[in-house]
């Protein structure tokens, strides 16, 4: 950003090692091995600009959520001696890099290069995931895609009922603590980190739509008081996504006295059953494209395995799981939240579909802003959750 030259050219003015250049041409001219972190939206604008000054057999890289493009635009941009080694971090800013995965893509490059680049990005002591362009982006979309359009409808859906949830005792205590903390999380960052995943990857459109198609399914058979056809697609569901993954035996990701500790607001004496539409959707979703969640979880990100461990905690419990279908079949207290809950979902997959990134960021922060005062409480209580969720789980992804 050229306006921050001269404040960047003083800053460093006494670091003999650190040379400030006005613009990419400079960096791009100089660098042996250069790093595109760009939004997955403006990359191919970017290269375009300051691939052609790219150092005769340097290595590009990028950090994009979505490969397809990045790697379109290297290769369509940048000269033929240049090597492409991209990566991409699988957690956010407030995560310790440590022990998270970091996917490294060797597209065109020597493995002197790919050793040099491994190298350099093992200061971050991440876990180096080797993968294609293409592997990536199937794997994100699996691993983030529809977790963030659940999180983002329920967001949309409190804000339509105008609700804080943590202040009404039913969005508190247990599962509902995941909720509120994850949802708030995605809402605290930039629309774009999302978006591009979103709209830009081949892979997440169609997981985008089944998540809703599972909603609006699954809340039209509650509505209808299907409960035979509830239960038997509920449960077919589950057996595929955790019996056949052979998690019988297995020690549950998140027990009830992690789920009870993060709350945003005190905690009833008495949990309110809630009918968890949105859970019952991912796994529903999952079985309906044939997604084995665990298949990826050396892939995974915190937040992908906290959703993982909140339904597998519903599924994994028969009596709540019955529980769940009975409250979906004779309670209303969650209906009304339910019905703007699949508004949400279909108004999110058809914004993604479109490939509207001007409609997506309106979206996005008009419901940002609303529940803006709350995300400093939030951003803390959820990088404490995800600290204890990853002691727990750390020998469960390798």
């Amino acid at each position: 950003m050229r306006d921050k030259y001269e404040a960047l050219r003083q800053e460093f003015s006494d670091t003999s090692r650190v040379v400030i250049f006005e613009d990419g041409y400079g960096v791009s001219r100089s660098s042996d091995y250069i790093l595109y972190s760009v939004e997955a939206e403006a990359i191919d604008k970017v290269v375009a600009e300051y691939g052609r000054a790219t150092k005769k057999h340097s290595i590009v890289g990028g950090q994009t959520s979505c490969k397809a493009p990045e790697v379109a635009a290297f290769e369509r941009h940048l000269p033929s001696d240049v090597e492409i080694v991209s990566c991409h971090s699988l957690h956010g800013p407030n995560v310790d890099s440590k022990d998270q995965p970091l996917v490294i893509i060797k597209h065109r490059a020597s493995q002197e290069s790919y050793d040099l680049v491994r190298n350099v990005l093992s200061c971050f002591k991440s876990k180096l995931v080797p993968l294609s362009a293409e592997e990536h982006d199937r794997i994100t979309a699996d691993t983030q895609a529809v977790t963030h359009a659940a999180f983002l409808s329920m967001g949309t859906a409190w804000r339509s009922n105008n609700q804080f949830p943590w202040e009404l005792t039913r969005y508190v205590g247990g599962i509902e603590n995941v909720k509120c903390n994850i949802t708030l999380r995605i809402y605290s960052n930039k629309w774009h980190v999302y978006a591009g995943l979103a709209i830009l990857n081949p892979s997440a459109k169609k997981q985008i739509r089944q998540y809703a198609e599972s909603v609006t399914d699954l809340y039209k058979l509650m509505l209808g008081g299907h409960k035979r056809e509830l239960e038997e697609r509920i449960k077919n569901a589950g057996a595929f996504v955790f019996n056949a993954a052979g998690r019988e035996g297995e020690p549950l990701l998140l027990s009830d006295e992690v789920l009870d500790r993060f709350s945003l607001g005190k905690v009833p004496k008495e949990r309110t059953p809630n009918n968890h539409l949105s859970l019952l959707a991912m796994v529903d979703c999952w079985w309906k494209l044939q997604i084995v969640p665990y298949d990826h979880m050396i892939c995974s990100t915190p937040l992908f395995r906290l959703w993982l461990g909140v339904t597998e905690y519903l599924f994994r419990k028969p009596a709540l799981l019955d529980e769940v279908i009975n409250i979906a079949i004779e309670d209303n207290t969650f209906r009304s939240d339910d019905l703007e809950f699949t508004f949400a979902a279909r108004g999110w997959s058809d914004c993604v579909s479109f490939g509207d990134f001007s409609s997506y960021r309106d979206r996005f922060e008009q419901i940002q802003s609303y529940f803006a005062p709350r995300f400093p409480e939030a951003t803390r209580v959820g990088n404490e959750m995800i600290r204890v969720l990853l002691d727990k789980t750390q020998g469960k992804t390798e």
